[in-house]
């Protein structure tokens, strides 16, 4: 799963209306918690982007190999506390939670963490998810193509970024 930075606003304002339409969570300011929402969903996506690039100089620093990247980048953000890969759902769920008791923008907020955690995973869940979506589109527009040949890899990657760009991922 990962998070696309087009997707914050629609996480945000989605996750922000089901809560206040359940009566998780009292505000007369959708929009300023929505915006704090989205803080947090851009905090992580910059601390991501700050361990993998951590990652990238850890390995040039002691000359690993490329396919040690995902185990570097998660050592480093094991040291950093983020979540990464399976534990990003997790991590941001905790972020959200803690910032919806924590923003001036909640007056009140009426149900237990766990229930938030519950309320709020879906909506992540299925935003996150696109990944899986894109390479099964990917995979069935080139379908003519013998997979594993090099031709399969530049296909396959120029047709993924062209249906991300139309997804605005």
């Amino acid at each position: 799963m990962r998070l696309y930075p087009g997707r914050i606003a629609g996480i945000s304002s989605e996750v922000v209306r089901l809560l206040r339409d359940a009566g998780d969570i009292e505000t007369d300011s959708p929009k300023d918690v929505e915006a704090d929402l989205s803080s947090v969903l851009q905090s992580y996506l910059d601390a991501e982007r700050e361990v993998s690039e951590r990652a990238k100089e850890i390995m040039q620093s002691r000359g690993l190999p490329q396919t040690e990247f995902n185990r570097t980048k998660r050592l480093v953000a094991e040291q950093q506390r983020i979540g990464i890969g399976d534990d990003v759902l997790d991590y941001l769920l905790d972020q959200l939670v803690e910032m919806l008791f924590h923003s001036g923008a909640v007056e009140e907020v009426f149900s237990q963490d766990i229930e938030l955690r519950r309320k709020m995973a879906p909506v992540l869940r299925k935003n996150m998810e696109v990944d899986e979506e894109v390479d099964r589109e990917t995979r069935a527009r080139i379908k003519h193509v013998e997979e594993g040949s090099r031709t399969w890899e530049v296909e396959y990657r120029r047709v993924m970024e062209d249906i991300r760009r139309r997804k605005g991922l």
